[in-house]
């Protein structure tokens, strides 16, 4: 692979490297949501919730759709989701892991 390449999957790990934005994407996982939509969803200011919606945009993680007032959101990839839902998959396996070193330490301690 190119230089860039790497360089351009580095800047889109960084996008999804932010808490926020992976709720978002988990918000609108299988259906397309106004902005008014995920702020109540998500609960934060409309500023916060529009800066990420714009980056993840920017990236085209996200596409966008006006109709009349309000502008939709949706997931532009669903390997996007499928990416995101695999690495989740990779901290629960990292979660029991520590759960069974813990368990066998304990019992050792005993």
């Amino acid at each position: 692979m190119s230089k860039r390449l790497y360089e351009i999957h580095a800047d889109i790990c960084k996008t999804l490297g932010n808490a926020r934005r992976i709720e978002i994407l988990n918000i609108l996982n299988d259906r397309e949501l106004t902005v008014s939509e995920l702020i109540e969803s998500i609960g934060a200011p409309a500023a916060n919730v529009s800066q990420h919606l714009s980056v993840m945009r920017q990236k085209g993680i996200l596409t966008a759709r006006r109709e009349g007032n309000n502008i939709y959101y949706k997931v532009s990839n669903d390997k996007v989701i499928r990416a995101c839902n695999l690495m989740r998959e990779v901290l629960f396996d990292q979660i029991e892991e520590g759960k069974k070193i813990a368990r066998k330490f304990s019992a050792k301690s005993r």
